[in-house]
């Protein structure tokens, strides 16, 4: 008979930049688990929303994207179906929007049962602002990462510079403290700390030791066999 217990979730919450990314993609190399960046299924949208020329105020449209984008995780790359799109997604107006529809309840309902359907064998890595709280709350570890805004933002200066993307320090502290506030203030799934999560404060901290954290917390987890 087979096992019908659900595969393993890690679920890793965090504000912007605060590196749940990195993490979680770390993480689940180690595990030879699945890896989802929920944040690149938004950002995905947002971008065709962008080239299309679509309102993002109008929810109705953004989830009929949102609804029909073909986005496949391809090891560190994003595909929109046969385009490659990793470097595109990251740019920050791309972020900007991504954050705005991400408040749209329709928008959420689209992708929310797209997320869980990734959850296979032997296990998945879940990074996003609601893996633990909505998606995955049955997590067999839920993280909660954070770090100061200007460490968040020099990271994020850091990453497009070295994509030879454009960045400015102080239009990204500017844009980190927006996204903080709508992503906490909006009324569907709004960034929090999930009840059970972990927190780890990652300011100070190099990726190494954090995902080796993670990695001992998930061994110690109970639901872990």
């Amino acid at each position: 008979m087979a096992d019908s217990t659900p595969a393993p979730v890690i679920a890793i919450d965090g504000p912007s930049a605060s590196g749940k990314g990195t993490v979680a993609q770390r993480v689940a190399t180690e595990l030879g688990f699945h890896y989802l960046d929920s944040g690149a299924l938004y950002r995905a949208a947002a971008l065709v929303a962008l080239e299309a020329g679509t309102n993002l105020e109008n929810e109705s449209d953004i989830a009929h994207i949102t609804m029909n984008i073909n986005v496949i995780f391809d090891g560190e790359h994003v595909r929109l179906e046969s385009r490659d799109i990793t470097d595109a997604i990251r740019e920050e107006r791309v972020g900007v929007a991504a954050s705005r529809i991400a408040s749209w309840p329709k928008v959420r309902a689209a992708l929310l049962g797209r997320q869980r359907s990734l959850r296979r064998p032997p296990g998945l890595v879940a990074e996003g602002r609601d893996m633990g709280s909505v998606v995955f709350p049955d997590a067999a570890l839920k993280i909660f990462l954070t770090a100061s805004v200007e460490a968040r933002a020099e990271r994020r200066y850091k990453q497009l510079m070295g994509k030879g993307l454009r960045a400015n320090m102080a239009a990204l502290l500017h844009d980190i403290r927006a996204r903080d506030a709508r992503d906490s203030e909006r009324a569907v799934a709004p960034l929090q700390k999930s009840a059970g999560a972990i927190v780890l404060d990652t300011t100070g901290m190099p990726v190494e030791e954090v995902v080796a954290q993670v990695l001992a917390r998930y061994k110690q987890a109970p639901q872990v066999p």
